[in-house]
């Protein structure tokens, strides 16, 4: 009876231990950004004060996003040298291409920041062909393929597709959207 005294407070031991090494301060925190999470619509970053600065968090497989892009970009030409844009991807989880799609727009960034907004229009476009519904009987590799020919290619062209495939395999364009998503944002 001692020994099984023994092991059980030896166990209860070992699981405060790792509950507690697991809560320290930090353990489950999101690294902090190398820069501003963001893409700046339509050019530089601003100056700290120099125009006001609207944030907008969208998913490019979302229709509520896709439907809000338009008035944006007409708010932004109205007001023009007043008014900074800068998106953020935010993958929304029951979008099952959601992630997919951000790390797309995170990998293009690497090859040439103009791309960027090009391809979220292109998939606000051809957003439908990636819902949930008609991808799902795809393979992961099969829906990353036709994005990279569909959506990818005629934004970047051929010539940078080899350099997009290996930036979206890379770890740093996972790690970017994971980080993005996780940010805390200001809302």
């Amino acid at each position: 009876m001692e020994a099984r005294h023994r092991v059980m407070s030896l166990l209860l031991v070992l699981v405060i231990g790792c509950c507690a090494w697991g809560c320290r301060p930090g353990a489950a925190q999101v690294p902090v950004p190398a820069r501003t999470d963001g893409f700046v619509y339509g050019g530089k970053a601003p100056a700290l004060g120099e125009t006001v600065v609207v944030e907008a968090y969208f998913d490019p497989v979302c229709p509520d996003s896709r439907d809000a892009w338009p008035e944006l970009k007409k708010a932004v030409e109205h007001y023009a040298s007043r008014v900074t844009v800068v998106v953020h991807l935010f993958p929304l989880p029951y979008h099952s291409n959601a992630f997919i799609s951000c790390r797309s727009i995170h990998a293009v960034n690497k090859i040439n920041p103009s791309f960027v907004y090009p391809l979220l229009e292109r998939f606000f476009k051809y957003q439908e062909g990636y819902y949930n519904q008609p991808t799902y009987g795809k393979t992961r590799a099969t829906v990353d393929a036709e994005v990279a020919k569909n959506l990818v290619a005629p934004v970047i062209g051929e010539a940078n597709l080899a350099a997009y495939k290996a930036g979206f395999n890379d770890s740093k364009s996972d790690q970017a959207t994971r980080i993005s998503f996780k940010a805390p944002k200001k809302l």
